[in-house]
């Protein structure tokens, strides 16, 4: 650990890790419950880390009224678990919970924990308003939003999205290169739903869903579950993959209001503004100095606002910055190696912290050929069908969003 004081809650740079990843498939029409899908990420998880289900004392999960609780997955594995606890979240729930896994482990709770998602985003609760969510009954704060038509994602964040186009002359056409880029990997990910490569003119060919968002702006829906194991450095050392080390967590960060975040503007700001000041000066780097983002896109605008707000371009230049080639690998920082959110699948963000482990431990899934010992070889030729893996990853950030007005952060690191 570097020299820190202690009072800060940058003492716990690096003490903590992510010792283990796993997921599902990312399909249509699983046919499977979300207890079931949990079981098999869970354990996917356990066995990349190398850990027997006794080594789990820990749990956290978060649901969209779709999930399963986390002593049902636990009993089903056989973990008796010390500590757990389920929230209401949504994309700004990973980070959230890595901190809360570094905080109880910290308590002496719990040693171990494991963090789960599991929904059947396509097949079941359908996030984008239609299903089984269109069908729910109109009560509480809804009364507010449902009454401005505000029933799904794309209605509730596309003010922002206007706005920002309004202030600073942003184009389709720039945001659209998110997608484009996200569409690059995920034609190098073996494992991603849409693995076909796009335009910007196809992106904003595409019929409008609510404007300013295309269709092909707007994510992918799925059904899988993803897992990942948090713990001290120390008990990582021993356990069967190089650990990733986090630098830093911000968790579930707003704006002074969440309920009507434009009564407080600047409209088009998010709450990457404010989780910036947590995030940096805890990690102990910039945003110059990060390799790789995990920049959550259930939307094109989404991945754009958040590198906007966190430092990686100025206000105002998210657009320019998209559009120049930076966020493309190859470019001098890519976003979502995976295909993110818009390709590989919908997780919540969960497969953006999974993707960025990967990159840090150099075991990008791709067609790069296999060694001898099943090592993967990379070739960084990111030409259709080949390599995503970043030749030099060291600092990755993962940016979540749950709404324009709440996000979460997080700072990791190659470990040694």
């Amino acid at each position: 650990m570097n020299d820190i004081d202690s009072s800060t809650p940058a003492f716990l740079r690096n003490k903590y890790a992510i010792a283990g990843i796993g997921e599902t498939t990312y399909r249509r029409g699983s046919n499977e419950t979300t207890r079931n899908l949990a079981t098999w990420a869970m354990g996917n998880a356990l066995d990349d880390a190398g850990l027997d289900a006794s080594d789990v004392d820990g749990m956290l999960s978060y649901t969209g009224n779709d999930s399963t609780s986390s002593p049902m997955v636990a009993g089903d594995l056989g973990i008796r678990l010390n500590f757990y606890m389920d929230c209401l979240g949504g994309g700004s729930s990973t980070e959230a919970l890595v901190g809360i896994a570094i905080g109880v482990i910290e308590a002496g709770m719990c040693k171990t924990v494991a963090i789960f998602r599991s929904m059947n985003g396509f097949s079941q609760v359908r996030i984008g308003g239609t299903g089984a969510r269109a069908a729910a009954p109109i009560t509480g704060d809804a009364l507010h939003g449902r009454t401005y038509g505000w029933s799904s994602a794309g209605q509730w964040f596309a003010p922002t999205f206007m706005r920002h186009m309004y202030d600073y002359g942003t184009t389709p056409e720039q945001v659209a290169s998110v997608k484009v880029a996200h569409s690059k990997h995920a034609s190098n990910n073996p494992k991603a739903y849409y693995r076909k490569r796009v335009t910007v003119d196809d992106v904003v060919s595409s019929r409008i869903v609510c404007k300013p968002l295309h269709l092909l702006d707007c994510c992918v829906e799925t059904d899988n579950a993803t897992c990942i194991i948090v713990t001290t450095t120390e008990r990582a050392r021993d356990m069967r993959q190089r650990m990733v080390q986090i630098r830093s967590v911000v968790g579930r960060c707003s704006k002074p209001r969440i309920d009507m975040h434009y009564q407080h503007g600047p409209i088009s700001r998010v709450a990457g503004y404010y989780a910036k000041e947590i995030l940096w000066p805890n990690a102990g780097v910039g945003p110059d100095e990060i390799d790789i983002t995990g920049s959550y896109d259930a939307f094109t605008f989404t991945a754009m606002l958040q590198l906007e707000e966190y430092g990686f371009c100025k206000k105002g230049e998210g657009g320019e910055y998209v559009s120049s080639g930076i966020i493309e690998l190859g470019g001098a920082r890519p976003n979502n190696t995976s295909g993110g959110h818009l390709c590989e699948g919908y997780t919540h963000g969960m497969s953006m912290v999974i993707e960025n482990v990967r990159q840090l431990r150099h075991e990008a899934d791709d067609s790069c050929p296999v060694d001898s010992e099943g090592r993967r070889t990379h070739t960084y030729d990111y030409r259709e069908g080949g390599c995503r893996q970043v030749q030099k990853a060291e600092l990755t950030a993962n940016l979540g969003w749950a709404t324009p007005a709440t996000t979460s952060a997080m700072v990791l690191q190659k470990g040694w």
